[in-house]
Order: structure tokens, then sequence, then C-alpha cells
């Protein structure tokens, strides 16, 4: 009997080990930490064997497959030794496309990968597909092979996911765009991580097609040098594409195979230039897919977005709150402030994934009247900010960068937090950054 050993036990975890076991293996769970309640009694209802805080080496390196969890890097003593003794190591999408016939829609990119991801499943799923949402979202995709299988999946897909993939190959594949993150887990070299976006492309074949942001340079230049055997389907704002989608006076042009759907960007149900292209993306692949273009349309203009990303909570004495819990790096950080149309107090901070501010400086010079540090450790914001915006406050829990806030602002101005960080420090995760944020607003 084969051994799959599943590294760490949250969701990919947990739906890898249901999905080994469906299909016959001998399964072992480890996690060096404590596993959650919930997912010990579904280990326990399927009879899957497991242990927590700690690794019994002996039980590991027998395993004909490992399947590890994003979160833990490849340089840790055990993963090395499991790549010494030849054991492949995979990530739980490449484990679970093997069990699958779908036709998989697979969405990277370092911002925009979730609102494009939810767009393409809402727009598909109104389209009459029978598809699933997974990766980074809801259910994962192992657990939705085994109980749940699909035609179709759309998946976002993080680079520390596609560093686990061997033979996985989307149908379609999607690059939002590509900007530093994450750069402690790539020896802090940007191309370490270029490299690991583009791997959603490498077993592509000539059938397959490939989405991606053609005003992206660093996308462009990547390309050039390393070009892929899938179709391209670019879309762009500033330029004319004959197989793909750009804007031509306000209204988004998507053409494939001489066929072309027409659509003003004034309907649009998200606002600001990323997510129109972000619709772009989505409806590139729906018309891909044969979707109607009326549903594709009635779709862009209903879908309202993501919780946490942009997220209007609520008008205190005409003071605007916004959650923008998942920009947890520059870039989405840029999207957001790039979005403000009046001053605006900027809650940021977090734990730093070597971040680079000088691209935010003039954008902060225009919008952000003040600057509340929410973080353990706040003086890189304090040093690269302080000679733009006067008045900086130093936190430590949301609730009192929420009074800060609510100090400072006035009529017509908006409170944003867009933290432009990972949230490790003080919270679980961006989305536990987001509620705790909502709830203090609410309390005001």
């Amino acid at each position: 009997m084969k051994r799959l050993v599943v590294l760490g036990a949250a969701e990919s975890g947990v739906g890898t080990a249901i999905l080994g076991k469906k299909e016959g293996y001998e399964v072992f769970v480890s996690d060096k930490g404590i596993i959650t309640d919930q997912y010990k009694e579904v280990l326990r209802n399927f009879e899957i064997e497991w242990e927590e805080q700690q690794h019994t080496e002996s039980k590991i390196l027998n395993a004909h497959v490992v399947m590890k969890s994003p979160g833990i890097p490849d340089k840790v003593a055990l993963v090395q030794s499991l790549l010494k003794e030849e054991i492949p190591v995979v990530s739980e999408i490449e484990f679970a496309a093997a069990y699958t016939s779908a036709k998989i829609i697979g969405v990277t990119g370092s911002n925009g990968k979730t609102t494009t991801t939810m767009l393409t499943h809402y727009v598909l799923k109104k389209g009459g597909l029978d598809v699933n949402v997974a990766g980074n979202i809801g259910d994962s995709f192992a657990k939705q092979v085994a109980q749940n299988d699909s035609e179709h999946y759309v998946l976002e897909l993080s680079s520390f996911q596609l560093d686990g993939i061997k033979g996985f190959a989307p149908h379609i594949a999607i690059l939002t765009n590509i900007t530093p993150d994450h750069l402690d887990r790539y020896e802090y070299k940007f191309e370490n991580y270029i490299a690991s976006k583009f791997r959603i492309a490498m077993n592509q074949k000539e059938h397959d097609y490939f989405i991606y942001d053609a005003d992206d340079e660093v996308i462009t230049e990547y390309l050039k040098e390393h070009p892929i055997r899938s179709k391209l389907l670019p879309f762009s704002l500033t330029k004319k594409v004959e197989n793909g989608a750009y804007l031509e006076e306000n209204n988004i042009k998507i053409t494939i195979d001489n066929n072309t759907l027409i659509m003003p960007t004034k309907n649009l149900a998200l606002k600001g230039n990323h997510n129109v292209k972000n619709a772009m993306a989505a409806a590139t692949v729906s018309q891909l897919l044969k979707i109607r273009k009326t549903t594709i349309r009635e779709c862009l203009e209903n879908f309202h977005g993501v919780e946490h990303r942009l997220e209007s909570v609520l008008k205190i004495n005409n003071v605007q709150y916004i959650n923008d819990s998942k920009a947890t790096n520059v870039n989405a950080a840029y999207y957001a402030l790039d979005a403000m149309k009046s001053a605006t107090v900027w809650i940021v901070g977090g734990v730093d994934k070597g971040n680079n501010y000088t691209e935010l400086y003039s954008l902060v010079n225009e919008k952000v009247k003040a600057i509340i540090c929410l973080g353990v450790d706040n003086s890189k914001i304090i040093n690269a900010f302080g000679n733009c915006v006067d008045n900086i406050v130093e936190t430590q829990s949301m609730k009192e960068a929420v009074k800060m806030a609510y100090k400072i602002a006035e009529r017509n101005e908006n409170v944003l937090l867009s933290p432009a960080c990972a949230s490790f420090d003080l919270f679980k995760n961006y989305e536990e950054r987001g509620r705790q944020f909502k709830e203090a607003v609410r309390e005001l």
C-alpha cells in the first residue's frame, strides 16, 4: 500500500488526507503545532492517524509521497531530508489535480487574484457551468475532489502552492501582475519570486491559454526571455491587442478568434483601474468557455467584491471607514490609496516582508493626512513616511487604532485600513484583522 504523509493539518492538509484515504493510500498527518479540534474530529471520523506538536521522522521518511502545507518553507531540515531521500514533496494542488478530470482555471499574481478568482467563478456559475472555487478560498481543492468533484475549478494559487507542483497544468492560467512580495521566502531575490509565479504555465500545452497583464513590465520582459507554449491572451489599459482584452474610449473590448465582447467600464460594479483589469481577466475566461455575452455583462455589473478588499464598512459623522485588510503588500496598498478620492487617515503596519515603501511616496503626499501604525515594530514605516506626513501615531491594538483615527478624521474624509504587511504579529490572519477593524468601527 502506498504511503502518503501530510505535513500541516489545516485546510489543505486535512483535505489531502481525506482524498488520499479515498484513493487507497495509507495516510499519516503530522503537524508541528496544535491541530484544531475541528480538524481532529475530521481525522478521527476518517480513521486517519495523526500527531501534533512534533514531526516523528521514522513515520515520515518512509513515505511514497509527502504533501506539505504551503506555510512550511523548503529550507527546513525535515523537508531537506525528504528531498535527499528523493521522496517527492508536493503541494495539495499537485496531489489533488491527479484525481480529477476537471478543466482547471488557475489564477495567480501578487494582487487581484482573490477578486479575479471570485469574479470568474461567479460568471461561470451564473453562465450555467458546473464549477467550484478553491485554492486559498473555502474548502480545499483536495477535499472537493474527494467529496464534491466538479467539471470546472477556479483555483486561487499562491507562489508557495506553485513551488510544490511537478505536473500540474491549468487549461487556463491567469497572471494578474507581479510586484515584490514574500521576498523573505525567496532569498530576497525578486527573480526567484517571478520564476515561481510563472510555474503556473510551465506544464501548459499549445491548446491551453495564458491570460496576463500586458502593462506589467515584469511579466512582458520575462515572456520575452522565457517563451511559453500556451496561447497568449493579454489584457491592457494602454495598448490595443489583437487577441485578448483592451480599453478603448472607456469600453472594455475582448476579442477571441474574431468574436468581440464590448462593455462600458462605467457599468462595472467594482471601481478603480485595477478592477477593470480583474474584470478583463474574468471576462476573457468566460468568453473562452462560451458563456453568453449578456450573462458576462450582467455579472460584471452585479459583482460587488470580496470581504476585506476595499470594503466599505460604515459612514460615521460623514467619515467613510474602509476595510482593506487583505492588502498584505505594498502594491495592494498602492491600489487602495490610489482609489481614495479625499483626504485619508491611513492605518498601516504589521509584519514587513522586505517592503520597499518608496513607490507610495507620491500617493501618500497627495492623499494621506495622518498615519496610524498598527504593528509590534513600526520603525520602518515611521522612517519611510516621516517626511511625507506630519502626524504619525503608534498603536498596539485595533481598538486603539480605530479610536485614534476617529479623533483625527474630519467630515468627508476616509479612514482606510490597508496594512501593506502580513498580520501575524498581532492577529491570526488578515481576516481576523479585518473583522476586528469592522467590530471596532461599529463600536464607535
